[in-house]
């Protein structure tokens, strides 16, 4: 499907644990949108060398765009603005956040992942225009899976880049909702907003490209339907999801070594309280719940994937 995308624009699927990237040329200037994990950046850089080598010797990264900054989403940052000093421009609403580097506020305390400090040169605010692969690009709100999330559309040829908003069955964790805050009303209207836009093929932060838009809308319009009737599934949901992307990283891992490293995040504290269970208690069930669905395996005390889990 990605013979539909415009010649300037290239898709890169990658594992779960590091979002979809997207590259694109305007003349000798590449612009990336999202980094992937931290974990994952000697990866990302050889994806954007192998983009500029392609390209010629008088091409260079000019820009990094993050749709928001969800460690999966930037990780790599740090890393490309080390070796090629590109521009780097992150949500207008988390700017402060990342000057000040506050890992709390950043949620990379709270969910005990890791981001490398980087510096942020542009803000982007809902509204602003860019051209990138030549096309012209709205920046547009998306707060529910993160408050200060952003989606790009071009309306010509009517391409969305929907980070964690909508996946081709879903949309991210609804986070504001596990810290007692508002995010599935947001989310809603997100939906109603891509609507709006009648986008004919979605990038996702996550997951393959797609055009069967309708139908994904009504996936995540069910599942949001579903988190609302009983927030309680989002709380589990999210105690699934940290750990699955926890052993995406790790790959195998001692359980109780796994517990002891989680006490700290305080985003995963949070969604056990609602549940009324101490963090270990529900971080015992979420491990149960995954050895159940097949995504993992217990021998003992040793958590790991099963053979060739990547999500």
């Amino acid at each position: 499907m990605t013979d539909e995308l415009p010649g300037g624009v290239r898709f890169i699927e990658r594992d779960w644990l590091s979002a979809n990237m997207v590259q694109s040329f305007d003349g000798n200037a590449l612009t990336v949108i999202d980094t992937g994990y931290a974990s994952h950046a000697p990866l990302t850089e050889s994806l954007v060398q192998h983009a500029l080598q392609t390209k010629g010797r008088d091409a260079y990264l000019a820009r990094v765009l993050n749709t928001h900054l969800h460690s999966d989403h930037c990780g790599g940052n740090a890393v490309l603005q080390q070796r090629h000093a590109p521009e780097i421009h992150v949500p207008a609403a988390s700017l402060a956040a990342v000057q000040a580097w506050d890992e709390r506020a950043l949620t990379y305390t709270g969910t005990a992942q890791y981001c490398p400090r980087f510096r942020a040169t542009h803000a982007l605010n809902p509204g602003d225009r860019f051209i990138a692969g030549g096309l012209d690009w709205v920046v547009h709100a998306a707060p529910g899976h993160d408050p200060h999330s952003l989606v790009f559309f071009a309306p010509q040829p009517r391409l969305l880049i929907s980070a964690d908003a909508l996946w081709r069955r879903g949309f991210g964790i609804i986070f504001p909702e596990l810290v007692d805050a508002s995010g599935f009303a947001e989310q809603a209207a997100v939906l109603e907003l891509i609507e709006s836009l009648q986008p004919r093929l979605v990038i996702p932060g996550h997951g393959p490209i797609f055009t069967d838009v309708a139908d994904a809308l009504a996936n995540a319009r069910d599942r949001l339907a579903a988190l609302r009737a009983d927030p309680a599934r989002n709380s589990r949901g999210a105690l699934r999801g940290l750990l699955m992307f926890r052993l995406l990283d790790l790959r195998t891992v001692d359980l109780d070594e796994l517990i002891d490293g989680l006490q700290s995040a305080s985003i995963l504290q949070a969604a056990a309280a609602q549940l009324g269970q101490t963090l270990e208690a529900a971080i015992r069930a979420a491990v149960d719940d995954l050895v159940g669905q097949g995504q993992i395996r217990r021998i003992g005390k040793i958590v790991s994937l099963e053979h060739g889990q990547t999500h």
